[in-house]
C-alpha cells in the first residue's frame, strides 16, 4: 500500500459501511448512515490540528485549557453530487469551515471527467483543504478535482473517500502523491463499468433516490 493511503478502521464506520452496503438499504437510511461516518471520519482526518492554550476558568479553577489554533482555518471541497452526503456530516462536527463545491461527471463510455461547476471561497489560499467523495473507483475524477484545486494554491490538501478500488488508489498516488488519502475501505477491484465491486452501487444515486 501506498504510504499516503491512511484506512480508517475503526468499528463503528466499518459497522454502519456494511448497513449502506446492502442492497436493501433505504435512501432515508443510506443518507442518514453516511452522515453519521462522517462525522467519524472527519474526527479521523483532524487528527493532526494544532492547538494552543488559553486561560480559562472553570467553576472551580482557573487553567490553561486546549483550543484550536485560530491561524488553522479549513475549507471542505465537495466532489459533486455525492459528495454532499459527506460534506453535510462534517459541517456538523466543523460548522466554522468555508464550503466549495466542484462538479464532475463521468462520460458514460470514456469514463473522463467533465467539469460543469466549480466555486470555492476567495482566501483558500490560506486555508487546510478536505476534498470529499464517497467513491474513489477508476481515480480519474477524483484526480481531475485535486489537479483544478491544486492551481488555486490552498495550504495543503487530503483527500477523504468512504470506498476506493485499488486501481483508483493506483491512479491518484501515481498523480498525486503529495496528497493524503483518506478511506474507510480498499474494496477488490473494478468491473467492466468502472464500478467498484463489490461496493454499495452508485452513491448518488442512492444518496438521492435517483437512478
Amino acid at each position: 500500500m501506498y504510504n499516503q493511503v491512511i484506512l480508517i478502521e475503526h468499528p463503528l464506520i466499518q459497522h454502519k459501511l456494511t448497513l449502506m452496503r446492502k442492497a436493501d438499504t433505504s435512501t432515508t437510511k443510506f443518507r442518514n448512515l453516511l452522515k453519521e461516518i462522517s462525522l467519524l471520519l472527519a474526527y479521523e482526518v483532524t487528527r493532526d490540528l494544532p492547538l494552543k492554550y488559553e486561560a480559562i476558568k472553570t467553576p472551580l479553577a482557573p487553567m490553561n485549557a486546549p483550543v484550536l489554533a485560530p491561524d488553522k482555518k479549513l475549507v471542505l471541497v465537495s466532489v459533486m453530487r455525492a459528495g454532499q452526503g459527506i460534506l453535510d456530516g462534517m459541517l456538523e462536527l466543523m460548522p466554522t469551515a468555508r464550503v466549495g463545491h466542484i462538479g464532475l461527471y463521468r462520460d458514460p463510455k470514456t469514463l473522463i471527467p467533465i467539469e460543469y461547476y466549480f466555486k470555492i471561497p476567495e482566501d483558500v489560499e490560506k486555508r487546510d483543504m478536505l476534498v470529499v467523495d464517497p467513491m474513489l473507483a477508476t481515480g480519474n475524477s477524483a484526480v481531475a478535482a485535486v489537479e483544478r484545486l491544486k492551481s488555486t494554491n490552498p495550504l495543503s490538501i487530503k483527500f477523504v473517500c468512504l470506498l476506493a478500488a485499488p486501481e483508483g488508489i493506483e491512479h491518484f498516488c501515481a498523480v498525486h502523491p503529495d496528497v493524503p488519502l483518506y478511506t474507510a475501505a480498499i474494496d477488490d477491484h473494478l468491473d467492466e463499468h468502472g464500478y467498484i465491486i463489490p461496493g454499495l452501487g452508485d452513491a448518488g444515486d442512492r444518496l438521492f433516490g435517483t437512478k
